[in-house]
């Protein structure tokens, strides 16, 4: 049995064993961990933007379960690969105990960009990114979370400017270690579980073949949409139509061939 199997099964019985008490379990790591690391709030230094030379710093993480990087709920780590791969960093990675992650440090026009890949688990990933933020000196507003969505179907995915968690335990983690829910979310689709599969079992599990090559397509198009947000000083702005997005609560459609969505924030 491989590692990978390993781990998604003790992930499941650990799951199904603690179904009720995850949430009080991680708000006290959260509560309790968190603080002894990176202090009750972010560094006063986060104030104001970072800049490194004459770059601005933002970072991009990708949110999941360590050794997991092939199941559904971990297509934001898996995200990382094909961004690092464009950059040509795919070799940067290293490992950083005071950030709770991998990191690499590599540049995209006139920012440094701090892609971080958390080790711990999805529940907790936002220990690693108040961590990396408070190191890094990078403010929420300019922190691009990566993660899955089960409400969009696989083939879709949105830009969410900040807003509720929507149920993601990873986001939440996020929300409630950086204390605000400013940072913007790139979504993207894995559907829900047909037939009496449970939501569990469906997010941790990993992509068919053909499942994998809608995936890929959407990681390239996505990947176009990120580094337009990243670069453009007017974030708010479509890349794919060049519109101001509405300030209404509501998804706008964009002119994408599998359907990218752009998201106002929630409240």
């Amino acid at each position: 049995m491989s590692n990978v199997i390993v781990q998604r099964t003790l992930w499941e019985t650990v799951t199904q064993s603690f179904k009720l008490p995850m949430a009080l379990i991680r708000w006290i790591i959260t509560k309790l961990i968190n603080p002894a690391w990176v202090g009750a709030h972010p560094s006063r230094k986060m104030a104001g933007e970072a800049i490194v030379g004459n770059k601005r710093r933002k970072m991009v993480v990708g949110l999941g379960n360590p050794g997991m990087n092939g199941s559904r709920h971990s297509v934001g780590m898996a995200f990382l690969t094909t961004l690092a791969e464009h950059l040509g960093a795919l070799d940067g990675w290293r490992s950083d105990r005071q950030v709770s992650g991998e990191v690499i440090l590599t540049d995209l026009q006139d920012i440094q960009l701090v892609i971080l890949r958390p080790k711990l688990l999805m529940n907790i990933n936002g220990i690693s990114v108040a961590k990396a933020a408070s190191k890094y000196f990078i403010q929420p507003k300019h922190i691009f979370l990566i993660h899955d969505e089960l409400d969009k179907p696989l083939g879709k995915f949105g830009i969410k400017h900040g807003g509720s968690a929507r149920g993601h335990n990873g986001v939440r983690s996020c929300v409630d270690c950086l204390h605000t829910d400013i940072m913007p979310r790139l979504r993207i689709g894995i559907g829900r579980p047909s037939g009496k599969t449970s939501v569990d079992r469906h997010v941790l599990g990993r992509f068919s073949q053909e499942e994998q090559k809608v995936l890929d397509s959407v990681m390239k198009q996505s990947l176009d949409v990120l580094l337009t947000y990243l670069t453009d000083a007017q974030p708010q702005t479509s890349p794919a139509e060049g519109r101001r997005v509405s300030r209404k609560n509501k998804e706008r459609t964009l002119s994408s061939p599998l359907g990218v969505i752009e998201e106002q924030k929630q409240n």
